[in-house]
């Protein structure tokens, strides 16, 4: 939890050194997110292309979906 000197101690800074205590967490994750993703390495990615059964099940919700709105 942040504690509430550390509140009053950044709401007293100007403008320009707000903008640089924010840009540092942001970089920080920004890095971190960076590391998720590893070279050399496969990720399986979900495609709709195949999911037909998928798709006639949508189809088919969306048509119940109609028929209930127009009765």
């Amino acid at each position: 939890m942040i504690s509430s000197d550390l509140i009053s101690t950044l709401r007293a800074l100007s403008r320009s050194d707000k903008f640089y205590i924010m840009q540092l967490p942001i970089s920080e994750l920004a890095q971190q997110e960076t590391e998720l993703i590893k070279p050399e390495q496969a990720y399986p990615v979900w495609s709709p292309y195949g999911a037909d059964e998928a798709a006639d099940t949508m189809l088919k919700v969306l048509q119940a979906t109609k028929a209930q709105d127009h009765a």
